[in-house]
């Protein structure tokens, strides 16, 4: 496979990733891989997302990873309503590129990244199927362990909120989180599959989450709960060979806008 680093812009922002581009020469399925947000600070020995990526791609995907502002390389501060461009900016590339069979452009997205794909895909009809991984139903339990201030606090600890001046309203700020907010999303992927992957074990997203997109989502959605899950799904062998397996399946009867 060649592997590629790329650089794009949103809203003025540089963003950082990296392109994995598989051998063979044909239309290929198109992945864009969604990271959750930051709890820790930057680790550079982390290869989670790569290893996932090179994955995806030995099974035919191109796959797209990269950083939402305010993440590893990426310029900008953390604000999730700035994601959604984020992820848009990421498909226009993604979709640009030659070689990619556009009826096929998957998005597999964990926790705050599953929560911006669904936003993203019920907004761009050219997202044909979706996978979430410990997505949350809304935002609801951040304001309740934590002020908008405590957040951003925590947010400025990690390095992903790095300006003094941002954000410059912080009742904004937190109305993003209200806006993206996935149950009231996750309705208009369909007639887009969907497929919803939690573990029953996830300590930060209580399964109860899954269960409610689950109801709100329209046909055809799946839902898998990994027995013994935790958050970290990327991390979970089993969820990751469901994923795949299902991608694959569903991408040669998938949706065609």
């Amino acid at each position: 496979m060649e592997i590629r680093e790329i650089r794009f812009s949103a809203d003025g922002l540089e963003l950082v990733g990296q392109l994995y581009i598989p051998a063979q020469d044909k239309a290929h399925l198109a992945l864009c891989i969604c990271h959750g947000i930051p709890v820790h600070p930057p680790d550079p020995t982390d290869k989670g997302y790569a290893l996932l990526a090179q994955r995806f791609c030995g099974a035919g995907f191109v796959t797209l990873i990269f950083n939402f502002r305010g993440t590893g390389r990426s310029q900008g501060n953390l604000d999730i309503l700035g994601w959604t461009r984020d992820l848009q900016a990421a498909l226009d590339h993604l979709y640009d590129l030659k070689g990619i069979d556009k009826t096929r452009v998957c998005l597999l997205g964990f926790s705050g990244g599953a929560a911006v794909s669904v936003y993203v895909a019920a907004h761009d009809r050219r997202v044909s199927l979706v996978v979430t991984c410990a997505c949350p139903a809304d935002f609801a339990a951040l304001s309740q362990k934590e002020t908008p201030a405590e957040t951003i606090g925590r947010f400025r600890q990690i390095g992903a909120i790095r300006d003094n001046d941002f954000p410059p309203s912080i009742e904004d700020w937190q109305r993003g989180f209200e806006m993206v907010c996935p149950v009231k999303w996750v309705d208009r992927i369909s007639p887009r599959p969907l497929l919803l992957v939690h573990g029953d074990a996830d300590e930060l997203i209580p399964i109860e989450h899954a269960h409610r997109l689950y109801q709100k989502a329209k046909e055809p959605k799946e839902l898998k709960i990994i027995p013994g899950g935790k958050h970290r799904l990327r991390l979970e062998k089993a969820a990751m060979d469901f994923v795949l397996d299902w991608l694959a399946a569903r991408c040669s009867t998938a949706y065609t806008p």
